[in-house]
């Protein structure tokens, strides 16, 4: 899990507390990965400890509540160097939901409705490259620029796919799309004619005795 292994990251800095590795997190991976739940990063610590690749002192405060510190152990740091050398593939593999959108759309058969999913999906990812663009100009941190740069290529890679959706689905006037449209009867048809053996004659499927 990469943020159990980034907190581990961080402890090796030196002890802290859920706030303050809350902050550091927040400031270490940039804004384009967002604000980290407080009540999640308490559990990773929980599970942390569980695993003894920390460990939690108490630790009174006169007027606020007792405080929680963590440490790594000799065990955390040899899990987060293992974690380090391991090689990263894609989390969710290629399982998008907009690949599946576009799947949607071009067999529906419908030229309109390819364009308009085409067209959302466009506007959107060129926000977000300007989103990204104006957050990497106003970083101060080099690190958190690198992300941010890292983060433009993946929606730079994501636009290149809808305009090869786009020349795809618009091929030859649109024709293409006609020809990608199945109804569930053709497809439960070419099952059934893909499984079933031949008939005696050869000319077609056999019929079940009965």
């Amino acid at each position: 899990m990469a943020i159990q292994h980034a907190v581990l990251a961080l402890l090796v800095r030196g002890p802290s507390y859920g706030d303050e590795l809350k902050s550091a997190f927040e400031a270490a991976a940039g804004p384009q990965w967002g604000p980290l739940d407080i009540g999640y990063l308490y559990q990773i610590l929980d599970r942390l400890s569980r695993d003894s690749l920390v460990v939690a002192e108490r630790q009174a405060q006169q007027v606020k509540p007792d405080r929680v510190v963590y440490q790594i152990t000799p065990a955390g740091r040899a899990e987060l160097g293992r974690w380090l050398d391991e090689l990263s593939p894609r989390s969710g593999g290629f399982r998008d939901d907009f690949f599946l959108k576009v799947t949607a759309a071009t067999r529906s058969g419908s030229a309109q409705t390819a364009r308009t999913v085409l067209s959302n999906q466009r506007g959107y990812l060129l926000r977000e490259l300007r989103n990204l663009d104006g957050l990497r100009r106003a970083a101060a941190d080099a690190v958190v620029g690198l992300l941010l740069a890292a983060a433009s290529r993946h929606v730079e890679a994501d636009l290149a796919f809808v305009n090869d959706a786009e020349a795809v689905s618009s091929a030859d006037g649109g024709a293409l799309l006609a020809t990608l449209a199945v109804t569930p009867s053709e497809a439960g048809s070419s099952a059934v004619d893909a499984s079933s053996p031949p008939s005696a004659d050869g000319t077609g499927p056999a019929h079940a005795a009965g």
